[in-house]
C-alpha cells in the first residue's frame, strides 16, 4: 500500500512538473509581465520566416535547422518556403534506428537531434514542404511521439535481443511511424508541379549540406581541428570543429554582417534566460544573493554581467550544468541603451513573449551558454577559414 501511495505522489509531482514547464515556455500570454525599461536598437536584421512553434516535443534543432535554411534561401534570392520540420524528425529516426541496431542497442532513441542533423537528412532523404507532410496523423490534432518513442525503443529493443536482424527492419520501422506519425507521400504537388522529397529539395531549396560548417568550443581537443563532440543528441557522432571560446562571437557578428544567419544550441536552464520576458544574460550573482528587488527587475532593464572565461564554460559543460537542451536561429544585433549588445534570435515556441518569438541573447551568454553553431562556410573570414 505505502509502495502504491509512493507511485502516486511520484505521478502528481510529475504531472504538475510538466505544466509548470508548459506554462513558463509555451503560454507566457497568461503571465502578467511587469513594463520593460529596456530601449533597444537595431543594428542588423536579416530575413527570416515566421516564427513557429513545436509544441511538447523536443524538435527544436529541426525547426531551428529548417528555419535556418529558409533564411538561407532568401539569402540566394530564391522563394523561402515553409519546410516540414517533422519530415526532417521522422527520417532523423530511421536514421537513428539504423545507428542504434548497428551498436546493439548501445544509444538513445527519442526524436531529440542535432542542428547537422537537419543537413544530413537534406543530403540523405530530401525535404518536403511542410504542406505536403504535417507529421500529424489524419484525425489527430498533435503528434504523437510519446507514444512513438515507447514503441520504436519496444520493437528495436526486441530486433536487438534476437540476435538476428530481418532485412525487413527498416519498413517495418516505416510501418510504425506511419502509425503515430501519419504517411508520407511519395509524390506531392507544389506550385503546380508535382516532386518528390529528393526533387523538391534539389529544385526548390537548392542547398548544398556540404557548403556548411559545425563549430564548438571545448578546451579538451586541439584548437581549429575537428573532433566528436561527445554529447548526447550528437547520435551520428559527427565531427565539429573546435574553436576558442573568445572567438564565437566573432564568427557569429562576421557572418551576421556579410548577410549570413547562424544557427546554434545553447542552454536555456539558466536564471538568467527568461522566455516571457525574452532576455538572456550573465547575472553577476546568484539568485540566492540577490534581494527581492533585484530578482524583480532582473529581466526590466540593463543589468552588470559576469564575465566568464574557456575554463568555466568547460567546468560548466563537464558538470551538466551546459547541456545542448534547445537550439535557436540568429538573424541580427540591436543594443540597448547602455551600448550593450544582443543577438536576436528566433525560437520555436510561438509567439507568445515580449518579442514575439524572439529572444535577445546577450553575446556574454552565448559564449558562455552555446553549445554549437551551424553556418555557411563562405560567412568565415578567409584567415579562420584557413585555419580550418
Amino acid at each position: 500500500m505505502k509502495k502504491k501511495n509512493w507511485i502516486i505522489l511520484a505521478i502528481i509531482v510529475a504531472t504538475l512538473a510538466a505544466v509548470a514547464i508548459l506554462y513558463r515556455f509555451y503560454y507566457p500570454k497568461h503571465i502578467k509581465l511587469l513594463k520593460s525599461e529596456f530601449v533597444f536598437t537595431e543594428l542588423i536584421r536579416l530575413k527570416s520566416t515566421t516564427v513557429k512553434n513545436q509544441g511538447a516535443s523536443n524538435t527544436c534543432w529541426s525547426y531551428t535547422g529548417n528555419s535556418f535554411l529558409e533564411s538561407e534561401m532568401i539569402r540566394m534570392g530564391r522563394d523561402p518556403v515553409a519546410i516540414s520540420p517533422l519530415y526532417t524528425v521522422r527520417k532523423a529516426y530511421l536514421e537513428r534506428a539504423r545507428n542504434y541496431l548497428r551498436l546493439h542497442g548501445g544509444l538513445k532513441l527519442n526524436e531529440g537531434g542535432q542542428l547537422h542533423d537537419v543537413m544530413q537528412i537534406l543530403r540523405l532523404h530530401g525535404a518536403m514542404p511542410r504542406a505536403a507532410y504535417t507529421g500529424i496523423k489524419a484525425g489527430k490534432s498533435s503528434s504523437n511521439f510519446r507514444g512513438l518513442r515507447t514503441v520504436l525503443n519496444s520493437t528495436l529493443s526486441s530486433m536487438v535481443k534476437s540476435r538476428e536482424l530481418k532485412s525487413s527492419w527498416e519498413q517495418d520501422v516505416e510501418l510504425l511511424m506511419d502509425d503515430y506519425l501519419g504517411q508520407v507521400p511519395v509524390n506531392f504537388d507544389y506550385k503546380g508541379k508535382s516532386y518528390t522529397a529528393r526533387s523538391f529539395a534539389d529544385q526548390v531549396i537548392g542547398i548544398d549540406p556540404d557548403q556548411y560548417i559545425h563549430i564548438a568550443s571545448v578546451t579538451t581537443a586541439p584548437y581549429y581541428k575537428s573532433f566528436v563532440f561527445l554529447i548526447p543528441d550528437n547520435w551520428s557522432f559527427s565531427q565539429f570543429f573546435n574553436l576558442p571560446m573568445e572567438e564565437l562571437n566573432t564568427v557569429i557578428d562576421q557572418a551576421l554582417k556579410k548577410g549570413f544567419t547562424v544557427a546554434c544550441t545553447v542552454d536555456i536552464s539558466e536564471p538568467g534566460f527568461s522566455w516571457p520576458y525574452g532576455i538572456a544574460y550573465v547575472p553577476q550573482k546568484s539568485t540566492s544573493k540577490m534581494t527581492e528587488e533585484e530578482k524583480k527587475m532582473q529581466f526590466i532593464r540593463p543589468q552588470p554581467e559576469r564575465k566568464v572565461d574557456a575554463m568555466e564554460r568547460q567546468s560548466a559543460f563537464d558538470a551538466w550544468q551546459t547541456t545542448d537542451d534547445h537550439a535557436l536561429h540568429i538573424i541580427g544585433i540591436l543594443k540597448d541603451q547602455n551600448g550593450k549588445e544582443y543577438y536576436i534570435a528566433k525560437n520555436s515556441w510561438g509567439r507568445g513573449n515580449a518579442f514575439q518569438g524572439f529572444i535577445y541573447l546577450t553575446k556574454e551568454y552565448v559564449r558562455y551558454k552555446s553549445t554549437a553553431l551551424m553556418l555557411h562556410k563562405d560567412a568565415l573570414e578567409p584567415s579562420l577559414e584557413n585555419k580550418l
